[in-house]
């Protein structure tokens, strides 16, 4: 039987005052795929950055387990430390720090000492798998980057980093239909090597199509309107969320 890996229970959430999220409910195991979706501004991102701990976020009520620990208890870094990894929309820039820097920074949070040639040739198939190549690793942080390879730079780190859940938010947002595979491929080598657990925040589903879905939440005024497996994927590609809107 899988382990548990997140458990929400009745989260609130605000943001300057307004309720963003109400009363949420969500329970994700080792090694499983679940799909949040809903139309823009139904609080689906709110959702990622309340569990990572932007303190725009206030938490009015419900509890967050994490591994069977408090994650609302947690700063920002030990949530990371602990295996909680969230892709952002709109990834920073960050001019002096190049990706490898960045990435074994993260590794060395975790505990993991590697020096930059050992880390440079490990990384080495994963950068074939996401069609980057070596140079890569000494540019600076998306800086220059296009969307595309911003998204690549933040699977890469997923596939180094191997967190014990990932939430990816919006990851196939402008990309074209080969940046989508190529990210979708890593994203599906992640949930093997490592038996990861995913939360795949979108309203879209193109980068559903190359990966197994466990489970579907519809996400709408910031409760779950809708809850099911693949199916409810391939329902809403076909008819939108308008019968969720009128609930």
């Amino acid at each position: 039987m899988s382990q548990e890996v997140l458990k929400i229970e009745g989260l609130s959430v605000a943001v300057d005052g307004k309720v963003i999220l109400d009363k949420v409910d969500l329970t994700i195991n080792e090694g499983e795929v679940h799909v949040l979706m809903g139309p823009n501004g139904a609080g689906k991102s709110t959702l990622g950055y309340s569990l990572m701990g932007n303190p725009k976020y206030e938490i009015l009520e419900g509890k967050v387990t994490f591994k069977g620990e408090d994650l609302l208890e947690k700063s920002v870094d030990k949530r990371a430390k602990a295996g909680l990894f969230l892709s952002f929309q709109s990834p920073q820039e960050i001019p002096g720090v190049t990706l490898a820097d960045f990435i074994r920074s993260g590794m060395e949070a975790k505990g993991e000492r590697v020096s930059l040639y050992k880390f440079k040739k490990n990384v080495k198939s994963d950068l074939e798998l996401l069609n980057m190549d070596a140079s890569y690793l000494d540019r600076d942080l998306n800086v220059g980057f296009s969307g595309g390879e911003k998204k690549k730079a933040e699977i890469l780190q997923l596939l180094c980093l191997k967190p014990a859940l990932a939430i990816l938010d919006e990851t196939d947002s402008g990309l074209d239909v080969d940046a989508v595979r190529t990210v979708s491929a890593g994203v599906e080598a992640y949930k093997k090597s490592h038996n990861g657990a995913l939360l795949i925040i979108t309203h879209s589903t193109k980068i559903l199509e190359a990966l197994s879905v466990d489970r579907t939440h519809v996400l709408v005024g910031g409760h779950i309107a809708a809850e099911g497996g693949p199916e409810l994927v391939d329902e809403i590609n076909e008819n939108g969320f308008e019968k969720y809107l009128n609930n």
